[in-house]
């Protein structure tokens, strides 16, 4: 074989090495990942291991392979994955706890149960360990089980989802003092309220209308029912009072239980708020409307909104036309 012969051999040979190398390369380290069209997402929890997670990444044998190169330590964690990552950056991803932020709703709701299952079904802790957390950290937070509910500001928070309970717990915290800027708080002090009553007041307003418009006006009612020193006679109170919030109509026995959340029965306001009130809510009462109305009743067209009256004898009237109503529609 001639020299020149013996050098093309060679050459092709190295090509050849040289392209089963860098195909190998490319099918173990470049290959990408299942979807090239649309992210999804990985979570990672605390009873995950190497074998699931290698399971729930799709990563297959190539997960071993890295895993032998790069020792795997389970991170937990919420991971979006891009379109056609690389099975190698996926893996490094995991690999390296680096974890992406998820979109928390922190919704109104009625109670601090309700909100401890809710976040247990939205994070990675249980919603034992929020109750839990709730009824440990209120004290140091300022608070007691009471007052705790007017700590949440409902929004859309970014946060971790492996966020421990006292971390989300000082995240709302934080958001609460965010919410709480200097011209809000001027306007609680010219009401003559603390933050925790703005929030009681509140929640009472949301729970008697779900019409924002109508929100400041019904917050104007029982602000001058408060300052005239009247019962604020709420119907929510009593509800909440109950635990009973599908009752559809208050009856005199209803009004008779003894809570100290009934507000016929106790003057000012109750304990603590009665729901976590929205920022369109807490926004109502500090933004009240001024006016003279110390009476309402729900329209009789069941509209949502309420008829406002001064006087008592105004105010029957009112609620004769929604009695009547209730009872054409057979409402008990």
């Amino acid at each position: 074989m001639t020299q020149r012969k013996i050098i093309l051999t060679a050459s092709l040979a190295v090509a050849i090495l040289t392209g089963m190398a860098f195909g190998a390369y490319t099918y173990i380290f470049l290959h990408k990942t299942a979807s090239d069209v649309e992210s999804y997402s990985i979570y990672v929890d605390q009873d995950d291991t190497a074998d699931s997670i290698r399971t729930k990444s799709g990563l297959g044998w190539r997960f071993d392979f890295y895993n032998r190169i790069m020792s795997f330590r389970p991170r937990t964690g919420h991971y979006i994955i891009a379109p056609g990552v690389k099975s190698l950056e996926l893996f490094r991803k995991l690999r390296n706890g680096a974890q992406d932020p998820i979109k928390l709703t922190v919704p109104s709701m009625r109670t601090l149960s309700r909100l401890a299952g809710y976040l247990g079904t939205q994070l990675m802790r249980d919603s034992a360990d929020f109750a839990a957390t709730f009824a440990e950290e209120a004290e140091g937070m300022g608070y007691t089980m009471q007052t705790l509910p007017a700590l949440f500001i409902p929004n859309t928070y970014e946060i971790y989802w492996d966020v421990s309970t006292k971390g989300f717990m000082k995240r709302m915290a934080q958001e609460n003092k965010a919410f709480w800027n200097e011209k809000r708080e001027a306007k609680a002090k010219a009401l003559g309220l603390s933050h925790v009553e703005v929030s009681t007041l509140a929640s009472i307003v949301e729970e008697e209308t779900a019409n924002d418009a109508e929100k400041p006006m019904v917050a104007g009612l029982y602000l001058n029912r408060l300052r005239r020193g009247m019962l604020l006679q709420a119907d929510p109170t009593v509800k909440f009072a109950m635990q009973a919030f599908g009752l559809r109509r208050i009856y005199n026995e209803h009004l008779r239980f003894e809570s100290p959340y009934n507000t016929y029965l106790h003057p000012g306001l109750p304990p603590g708020p009665i729901r976590m009130p929205s920022i369109v809510g807490l926004d109502a009462v500090l933004n009240y409307v001024e006016h003279t109305y110390i009476y309402m009743c729900a329209k009789e067209d069941f509209s949502g909104t309420h008829n406002f009256a001064t006087t008592y004898a105004e105010h029957l009237r009112n609620a004769r036309r929604y009695v009547q109503a209730l009872n054409n529609r057979g409402i008990r």
